[in-house]
């Protein structure tokens, strides 16, 4: 097949079309090519076909840069599979303090699950992240929500502040290890 069989949602969102799904390193490039032209930074591609579907499956792209304000899902379980890249899982309390880290790397964790609905995001080492992510559905905005010690992805002086702060949060934690 010459194409790649997927339809586009949005800048950031697209879906595969076929019967049987199969990403190659093309539809890798893709998803970094267009995560690269993104203005969020980021891009999926669904190898389910809808947001009602029970199992979601997707394989993400990721800019350095890109902001992904801290969340969490409620009766959801969330899974990564890393492909390429390095990048720190933050999980935090309900105030913010940051519980644990999950190093994905090809040295360290390649594979991560969240069974809880706790707050995390990322922190990116590698100029883009590459992942498969898995999670229940059906999809529903409204069974997450964002954390409250964290800025808006519209606050970007606020979200420069926030990251260097987490970063040296990092380091902390790592030394107290």
């Amino acid at each position: 097949m010459n194409t790649l069989p997927f339809k586009r949602i949005n800048d950031e969102v697209f879906i595969a079309v076929d019967d049987i799904v199969r990403f190659d390193v093309r539809a890798i490039e893709f998803i970094k090519t267009k995560a690269l032209e993104n203005a969020r930074g980021r891009a999926r591609i669904c190898a389910h076909r809808n947001s009602t579907d029970s199992l979601h499956e997707m394989l993400i792209a990721i800019q350095e840069n890109s902001y992904i304000r801290p969340h969490r899902h409620h009766n959801k379980i969330e899974s990564f599979h890393l492909i390429e890249g390095e990048a720190d899982i933050l999980i935090f309390n309900e105030e913010g303090v940051i519980n644990d880290i999950v190093r994905l790397s090809k040295e360290n964790n390649f594979y991560y699950r969240l069974n809880t609905p706790q707050y995390h995001t990322l922190l990116i080492y590698s100029s883009l992240l590459v992942i498969h992510e898995v999670t229940n559905g059906p999809f529903d905005a409204n069974t997450s929500d964002f954390a409250a010690f964290s800025p808006d992805e519209n606050e970007k002086a606020q979200i420069d502040y926030y990251i260097e702060s987490l970063k040296k949060q990092v380091i902390s934690f790592y030394i107290s290890q």
